[in-house]
């Protein structure tokens, strides 16, 4: 009979110490809380974070690079940057990459500017047109990136090409 009533009393006493911590919380708060996790997935709807970077030191010679618009080109906030040939750059969601040219047209022949692009993740597409070509061939087009899951985003933008 002591050791009932000594079990009995711890029982009351844990019990009586639960209800005091849940009901310390505030009242417009629910009572479950959800820890967040720290990988961000992102739903194929939303969009690509594409980041601007200085100019890539991997690139010596000839070069196109390009930027949102006309004014970040100025500043010098590119989006995108090859090396005419076999690499190209970019830092798309918080990551920089060095991916394999897949085709690229010759600007100074067509006035048009094709580039095709391909990694694991992302297909990317740029198209353009020249608007001026004299040492450098400045032109403005739209950069398309593909996700696997679905995710597209077509953006315009603004650059050269030269040597």
């Amino acid at each position: 009979m002591k050791y009932l009533i000594i079990f009995f009393s711890a029982f009351l006493l844990i019990a009586c110490k639960k209800d005091k911590e849940t009901s310390s919380a505030p009242a417009d708060s629910d009572s479950v809380q959800v820890a967040q996790d720290s990988v961000n997935v992102k739903s194929p709807s939303e969009k690509i974070l594409v980041e601007t970077f200085a100019f890539p030191t991997e690139i010596k010679e000839c070069s196109c690079y390009f930027a949102r618009n006309k004014a970040d080109f100025e500043n010098e906030k590119y989006i995108y940057a090859d090396d005419a040939g076999k690499t190209a750059y970019m830092k798309l969601d918080g990551k920089r990459l060095a991916m394999n040219l897949i085709s690229s047209s010759d600007m100074e022949v067509d006035e048009v500017l094709t580039k095709e692009i391909e990694n694991g993740d992302y297909k990317i597409s740029v198209k353009g047109k020249k608007i001026k070509g004299e040492e450098a061939l400045l032109f403005e087009g739209t950069l398309t990136i593909e996700k696997p899951d679905g995710t597209v985003q077509t953006m315009p933008v603004y650059g050269e090409c030269g040597c």
